[in-house]
């Protein structure tokens, strides 16, 4: 089956795609960078390097640490990378739905088995 896949180019070496915003999205939801990076499969210094690198690209940062507290520190994404995550994502949605009838006739034309 044939599949629709975004990416951003930012700039020639740099890129956003499934892999970043999932990497995002799972901070969002765990609240730490090194427990999104086992959750993918990848070590802490892979996800901050990934971090890092769209930090490196925008203005304004994609994620905040917080430190102290009973429950210790962590880290959430900020309001940008909140907007950036959302902005991806509707621009992959929007991609699927006006290629849905051509992205079915690529399917029909594979290859069976």
């Amino acid at each position: 089956m044939v599949k629709l896949v975004i990416r951003i180019d930012l700039g020639p070496e740099d890129h956003i795609g499934p892999g970043k915003i999932e990497l995002l999205e799972r901070v969002a939801e765990l609240g730490s960078i090194s427990a999104a990076g086992r959750s993918m499969g990848m070590s802490y210094r892979r996800a901050w390097d990934l971090i890092d690198q769209i930090n490196r690209k925008f203005e304004k940062p994609v994620v905040a640490a917080h430190t102290g507290g009973k429950a210790g520190g962590g880290t959430k994404l900020t309001k940008f990378g909140e907007d950036l995550v959302r902005n991806y994502r509707a621009i992959a949605e929007k991609a699927l739905r006006s290629s849905k009838a051509n992205m079915d006739a690529i399917n029909r034309s594979l290859r069976k088995g």
